[in-house]
């Protein structure tokens, strides 16, 4: 049985941000369980990962009873498709991660004394009453709109850790995530990011959806990893917003994403979606003065790194014939 001051479990781990947090853990000299049942996750992920010693990965679905694991101190959940493609099409597993799952990796923290730190999202502010967002920020959200599935079921996930925590004393952190990119991004997820840089190394226009005034912070992933691990270590309690402080029109992120491919700025209108928020930045004052954290890596670094992933994962003869440049762009 390994030592449990320096296991760590990771539900979500073949997921875009479960991934490179069980790389960031591993290299500090964690050992590392990951749970996946790889409905959206994929090995590939963890290709690092499963040739490390360190490393245990067992395929299981959170909502359903767990299989037997090793001592942890540490629970990281992540285990939430969070594709706005998946809102519809996997609206009950999505609600069923929130509620079931929460559950079981609650019960499973209480059980061997572990600390729970719970991924919610920005999308609990909905529509914002306040800009930046700070984590007493109340937004309007609909509970019936096409984002409530997974705005509300972050939602409840929050309340459920805070009430198990106050009932049964089990220490529980949340991080509230910003719009977080980066490699491992599904190509097709539907996110601003993969559909613009997708389309951009095809050479077609971009979508485009209103008249791109909308605004996101976009936070590089092994960033925000970093800002996860430092929560999960730290005495706070409460919501804490993890992302960048530096917020940008949609329609300007594709301008310098089709300039650091090097193709013409195009885009492909379409109607906004219901419940698109307009504005999107945190206010990181907690995280900056509890943790010592902020995002350093600038976005057209990240931007870059981004694109030379996606272009090697897509593949094909559709893709343009790409190399990340070796100066910045953008």
């Amino acid at each position: 049985m390994e030592d449990a001051l320096t296991t760590t479990l990771v539900a979500g781990a073949a997921g875009f941000i479960g991934s490179h947090l069980v790389d960031r853990l591993l290299a500090s000299g964690h050992r590392v369980v990951g749970l996946d049942d790889l409905s959206t996750g994929r090995e590939a992920h963890l290709a690092g990962a499963l040739r490390d010693p360190a490393f245990e990965l067992v395929r299981a679905d959170i909502t359903r009873p767990l299989p037997p694991l090793p001592p942890v101190t540490r629970v990281y959940h992540l285990a939430s498709a969070a594709s706005p493609l998946d809102f519809e099409a996997r609206a009950l597993p999505i609600l069923r991660a929130a509620s079931e799952g929460t559950l079981r990796l609650l019960d499973l923290a209480e059980q061997q004394g572990a600390r729970l730190i719970l991924a919610s999202s920005s999308e609990v502010y909905g529509e914002p009453d306040a800009h930046p967002q700070g984590e007493d920020t109340l937004g309007r959200l609909d509970p019936v709109g096409p984002r409530a599935v997974y705005s509300e079921a972050k939602r409840y996930a929050e309340t459920l850790v805070t009430a198990w925590s106050r009932s049964r004393g089990t220490p529980v952190r949340i991080a509230r995530l910003f719009n977080t990119y980066g490699p491992r991004m599904r190509p097709d997820d539907g996110r601003v990011v993969p559909a613009f840089a997708t389309c951009a190394l095809r050479g077609r226009p971009l979508p485009l959806h209103g008249d791109g005034s909308q605004t996101r912070s976009l936070c590089y992933v092994t960033d925000l990893v970093e800002g996860l691990v430092r929560l999960a270590e730290s005495d706070l309690e409460g919501p804490c917003n993890l992302g960048r402080a530096e917020e940008i029109a949609i329609r300007d992120l594709g301008e310098r994403i089709c300039r650091v491919v090097g193709v013409p700025v195009a885009f492909e209108r379409h109607p906004r979606p219901p419940g698109d928020p307009s504005r999107r930045c945190p206010d990181l004052a907690r995280a900056r003065t509890a943790l010592g954290w902020q995002a350093t890596t600038p976005l057209s670094q990240g931007l870059r790194a981004t694109l030379a992933w996606l272009g090697e994962t897509t593949g094909g003869d559709q893709i343009r014939n790409w190399t990340p440049p070796t100066t910045p762009t953008v």
